[in-house]
């Protein structure tokens, strides 16, 4: 076990649950082809929602030649204006941020998906949802 995944007990009531899902561009459903596009993180304890995304352009056409990379850039982008509340929004601005997050994980069959859900501790949601978007996406 690495140092990272230990914790101290003077350090035990600082960290928070999060849970995070990764977002996928499936261009071709039917192949099953995908890339991780962006992150979605939730930590109840801070009502924290946020997005971040990365699309890959060159790994996305690679895929699919013919892929709407407008099209997916807007989807990817209304994730994120979702998660970050008031007229980004839309109809979900007066959701509080889980059932906002709830709304994004849901499975769908479209060519932005999320992926499962996985939890963690943190003391910064949004460093977080940096840190994984570097870690898992870029």
């Amino acid at each position: 076990m690495t140092e990272r995944h230990i914790i101290r007990p003077s350090e035990a009531n600082t960290r928070d649950v999060f849970e995070y899902a990764l977002l996928r561009v499936v261009p071709r459903i039917e192949r099953g082809e995908s890339i991780n596009a962006g992150v979605l993180v939730y930590c109840r304890a801070r009502s924290y929602v946020g997005a971040r995304t990365h699309l890959d352009e060159a790994r996305l056409l690679a895929l699919d030649p013919d892929a709407d990379v407008a099209g997916i850039r807007a989807a990817l982008g209304a994730v994120e204006g979702v998660c970050a509340g008031g007229a980004a929004a839309g109809q979900a601005a007066s959701d509080d941020a889980g059932r906002r997050f709830r709304w994004l994980i849901a499975p769908r069959s479209t060519v932005v998906q999320p992926g499962p859900v996985h939890t963690g501790l943190t003391v910064d949601p949004a460093a977080e949802t940096e840190r994984l978007l570097d870690l898992l996406v870029r």
